[in-house]
């Protein structure tokens, strides 16, 4: 028998006597069903929130499980890096590696001072960028060409 029934056969328990709630003793019992009746069913809240962040929970081990899998696969390390060579970068492979949203452009541009900026489609759609370095301000311009 849950709380949730058990709250209930007491209030009809309650009922079933008949209790005169005018009187101190009938009020205190009524209060008493009451309140417990009002206790059961938050705890039953509780416990079915209780639930669903415990299935989330689950999810979110299993993804981070996958990306550790993903991550660790010591299979792959061999076809990534040479052992023998460490100063080689020519023989990395990006191949097998997400670099997130394959549908973003990232521009180039290179500052009066000499620095490297790189940028997204949305900061050439505001038009300008600060050069970290030297605090020129470099504006974009959209003509026909690409």
């Amino acid at each position: 028998m849950t709380i949730s029934e058990k709250a209930a056969y007491l209030k009809g328990l309650m009922d079933g006597l008949d209790l005169d709630t005018t009187k101190a003793e009938g009020k205190m019992i009524a209060s008493i069903v009451e309140l417990l009746g009002d206790m059961a069913k938050r705890l039953s809240d509780v416990e079915e929130t209780t639930i669903a962040i415990s299935d989330e929970l689950d999810e979110i081990e299993e993804d981070l499980d996958a990306i550790e899998d993903y991550i660790m696969d010591d299979d792959d390390d061999d076809d990534y890096f040479d052992d023998d060579d460490d100063d080689d970068d020519d023989d990395f492979d990006d191949e097998g590696f997400d670099f997130g949203d394959e549908d973003t452009t990232v521009y180039e541009v290179v500052c009066a001072c000499g620095n490297v900026i790189d940028f997204d489609e949305e900061t050439l759609e505001k038009g300008s960028i600060i050069c970290e370095q030297c605090g020129e301000t470099l504006e974009f311009s959209f003509d026909d060409e690409e």
